[in-house]
């Protein structure tokens, strides 16, 4: 098995199909048996699309004219083989007789692709240079997400877009059910994993190298999960007490559902409600894993009246569909499908179902309004907005040293203390 041609097979879904980067390895991976070659595959997969921008520029550079359509895998064999000699520790001649390789089933592009490899290797520096003159290479973004990053965040715009090309870190929740962070990090200790607990929040743990799950001691029995520690915030900021109702929006894949039941186990109830019924899949089976229970209901956020009935909440979690900007280091691919017009679109749904979820509240309540996106418009400018439509609503400041506290909510800019771009708002309900 050509693992070069495995990867331009999954990396084609995506540029030529428009298919996410993670639909294209869950359908590509499994075929891989070898545990390391399936690690090799992916990092080739997450390396092409993170420098995307940066590769394809060079690729214009080097082909006489462009690939036709059809030859999509062979422009991913050309992306894939132009990444290793610029980014990985494989010898240059391995790289390259491997990609060409990888071209059998379409003898033609063998020549082709030994040329283009081979000219790279003799022309780097030249290409590299022009890349930092040309914005969208350089940035290793599409141009309008480049200029939507400035406009906001004109002195934090280049640490954004840097932060959003580097692998994220992998952080853990410990379960505070089942024992504290300091006996969960001497176990980590114990088992040679390097770790470090994250002081912003109480149950958070950063691994010096990612893992495999299976590694993680006491994972199977819900000892500890797999979230980044902005996401982490969550449950503390929404300070659910005994006895309340919860409701948890848009709650797929439920990091945050196992959180809040995991920061109160003393809850009333919790209703995880969520579009996608096979995404509420995987909540049940995070919450079954922690021992954790919970009502799940797969029904539109934005169309309440038709699932709440009378039925209201002391505690609303609306993790709201967005951009997600935040978390483009996890998925690059974000940078490729997401398009300039889809914004105005995700704020619209967002105004909806802020609009719906209020209507769920009960006077007195709090909802927390959250998403993993750094655009102004989804985040600090919607909640503006919200405010000045609800005379019954105020808003409560959230008091922290992570982030950065904006004219409403609290932003996380991506990288910052080494998490992912999140923006919190706490908003009251008046009797």
């Amino acid at each position: 098995m050509n693992l070069r041609g495995c990867s331009a097979q999954i990396l084609a879904h995506v540029l030529n199909d428009g298919q996410s980067l993670t639909a294209a390895l869950e359908h590509g991976l499994p075929k891989i048996k070898d545990v390391k070659d399936r690690a090799f595959v992916q990092a080739l997969c997450y390396g092409v699309i993170r420098h995307y921008y940066a590769l394809d520029f060079m690729l214009g550079r080097l082909l006489s004219k462009p690939l036709k359509q059809k030859d999509g895998d062979i422009k991913a064999l050309l992306l894939i083989g132009l990444y290793q000699l610029q980014h990985m520790r494989v010898k240059s001649h391995a790289a390259v007789s491997e990609t060409v390789a990888a071209t059998s089933h379409k003898p033609w592009a063998k020549s082709l692709v030994n040329a283009i490899l081979r000219q790279y290797l003799r022309e780097a520096e030249t290409l590299q240079q022009a890349c930092a003159a040309d914005t969208q290479a350089h940035y290793n973004h599409p141009n309008w997400i480049v200029d939507v990053l400035k406009h906001d965040w004109p002195e934090h715009y280049e640490k954004i877009l840097h932060a959003n090309d580097q692998a994220p870190p992998m952080a853990l929740r410990v379960n505070l059910l089942q024992g504290n962070r300091a006996a969960y990090l001497d176990e980590l200790a114990a088992q040679g994993i390097a770790a470090q607990p994250v002081d912003c929040c109480e149950t958070a743990i950063r691994l010096d190298q990612a893992l495999a799950v299976e590694q993680l001691p006491a994972f199977s029995q819900g000892r500890v999960s797999v979230q980044d520690s902005a996401a982490q915030l969550a449950a503390e900021l929404l300070d659910a007490q005994p006895g309340q109702q919860v409701l948890d929006l848009c709650a797929a894949p439920g990091g945050k559902t196992a959180a809040i039941l995991e920061h109160q186990p003393a809850l009333g109830g919790l209703l995880a409600v969520d579009v996608d019924q096979q995404r509420l899949q995987r909540v049940t089976d995070n919450l079954q894993r922690l021992n954790l229970q919970a009502e799940t209901l797969a029904a539109d956020a934005s169309q309440s009246g038709s699932w709440a009935g009378d039925r209201q909440f002391d505690r609303i979690l609306l993790d709201a569909p967005c951009s997600g900007f935040g978390v483009i280091r996890r998925h690059p691919d974000i940078k490729l499908l997401r398009r300039a017009d889809d914004i105005a679109a995700l704020q619209a749904l967002q105004t909806k179902i802020l609009d719906n979820a209020w209507q769920l509240l009960k006077p007195g309540g709090i909802l927390l309004y959250a998403t993993c996106s750094v655009l102004k418009q989804e985040n600090e400018e919607q909640i503006a907005a919200f405010l000045a439509r609800h005379s019954n609503a105020s808003e409560i400041h959230i008091e922290a040293h992570w982030g950065m506290s904006r004219p409403h909510g609290r932003q996380i800019i991506t990288g910052d203390r080494q998490m992912d771009g999140f923006y919190y708002a706490k908003l009251y309900k008046a009797p």
